[in-house]
């Protein structure tokens, strides 16, 4: 089954085995560089070959990896777990690269990077985590999710979860993007903020109620993002990222409002 690549572990991937030497030599992930990633085994060795196979490094890998015939007869009797040994980025991986850390330098106003820090700031986590292509994509796309989160609470649950994200969303420089996380939770358009706080939940009937269907279509037209994106990748960037701001109790309480799939989605993050 196909692998959704997501930039934050791309970016992981190309600063580690850039960083450990030059040439084809031995490359080892340890937790540390993987933490706040979420990312599984099969996931590593999915975008390392995705890497691979799209020329940004060149990967070793043990055993058989690309089914080579003259090894297939050794490898039913024998077989081998495949592992990723070592790597070189090559000149293309080398551009995107400087790309995603040029993007990421202008968001944060020319702080250094350190993707693999659970202490990433909340846009940036959402940016590489998403697939979007820029950090404003990524404060707007926030908004949209937060407000389809706040719709299906009541306005006591909305403010227990705002009241654990009083954190800077972002280090920057600009000042549209200069708010705490909960300024995007509340909301930055005063009528729609207003409005999330005097309606009930929308947990009716018809078209007063948001299942997951509608949830994502929501996120999907009401954010300005490119369509070519993944809208549960991008949703699940928010949910992972804000999940990572809050305690367990709160957690577990939005949990609760969302529904079936969102909800999946919501605990998968």
């Amino acid at each position: 089954m196909p692998i959704t690549i997501r930039k934050d572990i791309a970016y992981t991937i190309l600063k580690k085995i850039s960083d450990s030497g030059q040439e084809m030599h031995e490359v080892k992930f340890e937790d540390a560089d993987l933490a706040g990633l979420n990312v599984t085994e099969a996931d590593l060795l999915g975008h390392l070959d995705y890497l691979n196979q799209n020329h940004f490094i060149k990967a070793k890998f043990s055993g058989n990896a690309y089914a080579e015939p003259a090894k297939l007869a050794e490898e039913i009797l024998h077989p081998e777990k495949i592992e990723f040994e070592g790597g070189e980025i090559t000149e293309k991986g080398r551009k995107l690269l400087n790309k995603i850390e040029t993007e990421l330098s202008k968001a944060s106003g020319g702080a250094e990077v350190n993707i693999a820090s659970k202490d990433l700031p909340f846009l940036e986590k959402v940016l590489l985590r998403s697939g979007l292509e820029d950090i404003f994509d990524a404060r707007d796309v926030t908004e949209v999710v937060f407000r389809v989160m706040r719709d299906l609470m009541t306005t006591e649950a909305a403010d227990r979860v705002e009241a654990e994200l009083h954190k800077e969303a972002l280090p920057a420089e600009d000042k549209s993007l200069q708010m705490e996380i909960a300024d995007l939770w509340h909301d930055t358009n005063p009528i729609v903020g207003f409005l999330s706080r005097v309606r009930p939940p929308w947990q009716g009937p018809g078209i007063f109620k948001i299942d997951s269907d509608r949830f994502l279509f929501r996120v999907a037209n009401e954010s300005s993002f490119s369509h070519e994106v993944d809208r549960e990748q991008v949703v699940k960037a928010v949910f992972s990222a804000t999940k990572e701001e809050l305690s367990q109790e709160r957690i577990q309480e939005i949990a609760s409002w969302l529904p079936d799939y969102v909800r999946k989605l919501w605990e998968e993050a």
